[in-house]
């Protein structure tokens, strides 16, 4: 079992920036990729960002490249989102997933076998 505790969101003004922080526990040393996901009320989550915690290769949706950095930190055993230049439409629920080396597929898609409990990011305009 891995546990995953996010932290950092919060309020912040339009072409403001934010650094989310999610720290696992238990079981990491299966951990083949850390991700970002969102939810906006009335939307579905969707991915955001995600790194692979062997070598360190990232992968983003579109809409965040060039704003939204991920990193990892294997010995803290934590995955960071840094989040430049938010807008009103990145205001959402972010949650922290984890995904193990066993589950099959790239270290950014489906199946994610662990999820934090959310933490969330209101930008106003």
């Amino acid at each position: 079992q891995v546990q995953l505790v996010e932290s950092g969101g919060g309020l912040v003004q339009a072409g403001g920036s934010l650094r989310l922080s999610c720290a696992a526990s238990g079981r990491t040393f299966s951990t083949y990729g850390m991700s970002w996901f969102r939810q906006a009320p009335g939307k579905e989550r969707e991915f955001v960002a995600a790194v692979n915690w062997s070598d360190g290769s990232t992968y983003y949706t579109d809409s965040v490249k060039g704003r939204f950095t991920i990193s990892r930190d294997n010995a803290k055993a934590t995955v960071d989102l840094q989040m430049n230049s938010l807008n009103p439409e990145d205001t959402a629920v972010y949650y922290c997933a984890a995904k193990e080396v066993y589950s099959g597929g790239y270290y950014y898609s489906p199946p994610y076998d662990y999820w934090g409990q959310g933490t969330q990011v209101t930008v106003s305009s």
